[in-house]
């Protein structure tokens, strides 16, 4: 991941912080304020399909975030003094998560529809859509995966071997 040219490319990155299901992405966090980029990791609207992407100021910053109901650690529902990605610079790249997903660049989330609300949103500023890159473990990778019309297809699929 950290080789790759689209992350090397890329100054304001946005990330998942992993479950334990997930491809871990500790280190990756690690090496972008190493590199002295920008971190931003999402915040889920409770009872919603709409998240935000707020940064982190340090790896560290990981250790005040609040656990939600779905066992992910998000900045708290009233911390605004967070930046918002769309509000300040916007978004080179997206690191996304998934439960499946298909060579085609279609993936499979966990159902709320979140990371397509949020690319919506993407696409209607002037910076338009980030770079999209989903990390996967090779048993994820599907023959295809159902879609939605509303479903935006990532730009690539990382996992082992590819």
């Amino acid at each position: 991941v950290i080789c790759h040219p689209k992350y090397q490319g890329s100054k304001r990155i946005a990330i998942f912080l992993s479950m334990p299901d997930e491809i871990q992405t500790e280190e990756i966090i690690k090496d972008i304020f190493k590199q002295g980029k920008e971190c931003f990791i999402p915040r889920y609207k409770p009872h919603s399909n709409q998240m935000d992407m707020l940064k982190l100021s340090s790896a560290e910053d990981i250790s005040s975030l609040t656990l939600t109901p779905w066992n992910i650690l998000q900045p708290h529902d009233d911390d605004n003094a967070r930046e918002e990605a769309l509000a300040g610079g916007g978004l080179d790249l997206i690191f996304m998560p998934g439960l499946g997903f298909d060579k085609k660049g279609n993936r499979l989330g966990r159902g709320k529809g979140y990371y397509d609300t949020y690319l919506e949103r993407c696409m209607k500023r002037p910076s338009g859509k980030p770079y999209t890159i989903a990390l996967a473990f090779r048993e994820q990778i599907c023959e295809s995966v159902p879609v939605a019309e509303n479903d935006v297809q990532v730009d690539e699929v990382l996992y082992e071997d590819c």
